[in-house]
């Protein structure tokens, strides 16, 4: 890409879309030499925000030096420059609340099974990705090493494995936390489960934005089968032995 767009017959490419991490000076110098020759260059939301306790600037600081770091070596070209803060923002903004429906120990490994599941947020099963996980209230200072896991036959269908909790009893409210950034948009009704509702807090005032799904609104989409494919249907129903 150092040479620029490439050039194509009746076709005029003038942008490139990135991700150049903030915690990753290579990446940075890579991109520096990718992006000369392009108009328009997008360098994508790569401000990182703390999943764990890791000790990073505050957000403002943050996104001036990440900005900063980015745009210093470009000002002498002549381009139009985009960056994309939107998960540094969203991320923290959301949680996602479950309860605990049962407690399960086998062979000496404790389990916590809530009603959230895999399909409510994807990231841990799809990459082992980090969310902390804390009781909404707390109910005792003893921790232990547990799974979190969702109702979902699946093995992917956990949130967290090995991790030290405060002990909490069947019943208990979990918050997932950070999960505002690729949480709902990564949802799905796998395993005909409704999306759980979205709601807005400010302070101590509270609003519904997205209500709870229900079954109904899984199946509406669905149409019955035209009586011309009834015979179709019967034989496929012989054919298989149901």
């Amino acid at each position: 890409m150092a040479a620029g767009p490439p050039a194509y017959h009746r076709l005029m490419i003038t942008a490139v879309h990135t991700l150049v991490y903030a915690r990753d000076p290579e990446q940075a110098r890579a991109f520096f030499r990718d992006v000369l020759g392009w108009p328009h260059v997008d360098a994508g939301g790569g401000l990182g925000i703390a999943y764990r306790n890791e000790n990073l600037p505050e957000l403002n600081d943050q996104a001036k030096a990440y900005a900063e770091a980015l745009t210093a070596p470009l000002r002498q070209l002549q381009l139009h420059f985009l960056l994309e803060p939107g998960r540094s923002i969203v991320a923290p903004a959301g949680a996602l609340l479950t309860r605990v429906l049962y407690r399960k120990t086998n062979n000496g490994k404790k389990f916590l099974i809530v009603d959230a599941a895999m399909n409510d947020l994807l990231r841990p099963s799809l990459y082992q990705a980090y969310h902390e996980i804390v009781p909404v209230e707390a109910e005792s200072s003893d921790t232990e090493i547990t799974d979190v896991v969702g109702p979902i036959c699946e093995t992917g269908d956990f949130f967290a494995r090995d991790r030290e909790l405060p002990v909490v009893d069947e019943g208990a409210l979990l918050a997932l936390l950070d999960t505002g950034a690729y949480g709902l948009v990564l949802s799905s009704n796998y395993n005909t489960r409704p999306r759980a509702a979205e709601v807005l807090v400010d302070g101590s005032r509270f609003q519904v934005i997205r209500r709870r799904e229900t079954v109904a609104d899984l199946l509406r989409a669905e149409k019955r089968i035209a009586p011309s494919l009834a015979s179709w249907r019967s034989a496929s129903a012989r054919w298989t032995g149901t």
